[in-house]
């Protein structure tokens, strides 16, 4: 069985971090401004970024909004750290952090998203389950991802790279069915995004229970 390993996926963002933007950029905007938009965070909002990356969304937010982000690479955050540096430095906080093992308290935030991040990390249901711990009970949850897809060639893609998957960074087969069945929180809507719709925004309700 292949699988993902928390070593390779730094290796592998510590390559993309340089050009990240360059290369991700315009092609996933669609769907964080898609998610964003969905968000409608309200003034004082406390907000987590799951997977912030390069920090690319972090000027989509409104000055009176707090962002924290996370995220495993270091390399990736060096280049976020360019939007903190102003005078909104006190409601934007970046901490180098293992999503399926987070240290915030127990419903800390309004919203929590996670953009492009769930097949990246080894564990994808302690991700969501961690995800639903930090966030408050009532609270949104959006899940921004490229998930299996069951038509011939793009099957075969995916079945050709499962083996470059530590290289590559993140796995290239990851069920939706599977995941939304493993949230275990009512899903509010479900939209297709980003070029072909071959990107899927998840917006679920946290309940609360925390598992």
């Amino acid at each position: 069985m292949f699988r993902l390993e928390d070593e390779a996926i730094v290796r592998a963002y510590r390559r993309y971090a340089r050009n990240y933007d360059l290369i991700f950029g315009k092609i996933f905007e669609h769907g964080r401004r898609q998610l964003m938009n969905k968000m409608s965070c309200k003034s004082g909002d406390h907000v987590l970024e799951v997977g912030i990356g390069t920090g690319i969304t972090l000027p989509y937010y409104g000055d009176d909004i707090n962002v924290a982000g996370i995220d495993i690479s270091p390399d990736m955050l060096q280049i976020a750290k360019q939007y903190v540096n102003g005078s909104r430095d006190a409601k934007r906080s970046l901490f180098l952090m293992d999503a399926q093992n987070m240290s915030f308290a127990d419903n800390s935030f309004d919203k929590v998203a996670a953009m492009y991040v769930v097949s990246v990390v080894p564990q994808p249901k302690a991700l969501v389950d961690e995800m639903k711990r930090v966030c408050k009970p009532g609270g949104d949850i959006f899940i921004l991802n490229h998930f299996s897809n069951n038509n011939l060639l793009p099957r075969m893609l995916e079945t050709f790279l499962l083996p470059f998957q530590n290289v590559l960074g993140f796995s290239p087969r990851l069920p939706m069915e599977w995941l939304v069945d493993n949230m275990g929180i009512p899903v509010i809507d479900v939209d297709s995004v980003n070029l072909f719709g071959y990107w899927t925004l998840i917006h679920a309700r946290n309940t609360g229970d925390g598992h």
